[in-house]
């Protein structure tokens, strides 16, 4: 690559050794430089979070007796403020996280690590995308890889608004099978949780967090509908939680205090 290729900065919440990761770098390394820096484990599930209070430490992972990556200890949005201020040479021109197993859908983008590493890109000012294969158990992260290359090459050449990131969830169906690409918005669906109690072998309890999405809440608009119906689904996220459509009746609560 030359000096005038694009640099892309790869990271997950799967850990640096993650099949998915290394079927990203598989999808984009045509694209330009691609540099990796993941946790060094995995890290579902955290969040946003960013660590302060201990070191963060870093160390050079080989695979096949060649440098792959850096693996972080800490965070996935560690990982990406790390990579942009101390271990790249230079801002990259995007940020692919992913490929994560199993889907980000709703309101899982506010507990998806892999999400979260492309929301960090986002707000330090990377067109950044996030990605999914929307099945747990195998997932056949193969048949992503034409889908991150065309999104991946589609960003490079058009860039994205700033502060904006892409999450993308991709059903596990062959490259045929998919019936395009869908411009969703989050589902807004309700799960049925419960914590189911165990014991250990020494008399202890604990909880395992289980439930189940009510299939009856998304609508033809959203992530959740277009992955069921075999669509590449594409969702445009702005890291503003404010409820703008609310305002005024906030307002009429706070009248007269």
């Amino acid at each position: 690559m030359t000096d005038a290729a694009p640099l892309i900065l790869l990271t997950n919440d799967d850990g640096i050794h993650a099949e998915g990761l290394r079927h990203l770098k598989i999808a984009v390394e045509a694209l330009g430089a691609v540099r990796i820096v993941a946790p060094e484990f995995e890290q579902n599930a955290v969040g946003h979070s960013i660590t302060l209070q201990d070191p963060i430490r870093v160390r050079e992972i080989s695979q096949n007796g060649e440098q792959y990556g850096f693996g972080v200890r800490g965070t996935p949005a560690d990982a990406v403020k790390l990579a942009l201020f101390a271990l790249l040479p230079r801002v990259p021109d995007l940020v692919v996280s992913g490929i994560n197993d199993g889907a980000n859908l709703g309101p899982n983008v506010l507990y998806s690590g892999t999400v979260s590493a492309a929301v960090e890109g986002a707000l330090l000012g990377v067109p950044s995308m996030a990605v999914s294969m929307a099945q747990k158990k195998k997932p056949p992260f193969q048949w992503a890889v034409p889908h991150v290359e065309a999104l991946a090459r589609r960003i490079l050449e058009h860039g994205l608004p700033p502060g904006l990131a892409l999450n993308v969830n991709i059903p596990p169906l062959p490259p045929h099978e998919i019936r395009g690409y869908s411009l969703t918005r989050q589902a807004v669906y309700k799960c049925r949780e419960n914590f189911e109690q165990r014991e250990d072998p020494r008399g202890n309890r604990y909880y395992w967090l289980a439930g189940e999405i009510l299939p009856d809440a998304a609508d033809e608009r959203s992530d959740l509908y277009a992955v069921r119906e075999g669509f590449v689904s594409v969702t445009p996220l702005y890291f503003d939680l404010t409820a703008h459509a609310r305002v005024p009746e906030v307002a009429g609560l706070l009248e007269g205090l």
